[in-house]
């Protein structure tokens, strides 16, 4: 699976808490769909902290996996 590390933020995105973050502040991870690709990063380190970026053919085929 080919994951491309952003170093800086990415714009204009919107992005969704997983449902398995816990409310205590404790493991968090964002997602953000963009027209070529989905985003994933901590949510605790919004706006300075590494953004991934995975094709949408590869996170279909990771969202399959843990189904």
């Amino acid at each position: 699976m080919s994951v491309e590390r952003m170093a800086e933020y990415v714009d204009g995105l919107r992005w969704f808490k997983s449902s398995y973050s816990g409310s205590d502040g404790g493991n968090c991870v964002e997602v953000a769909a963009g027209l070529d690709a989905v985003y994933v990063r901590d949510s605790k380190a919004v706006g300075g902290g590494p953004v991934l970026r995975v094709g949408r053919g590869k996170w279909a085929a990771l969202a399959l996996m843990v189904e």
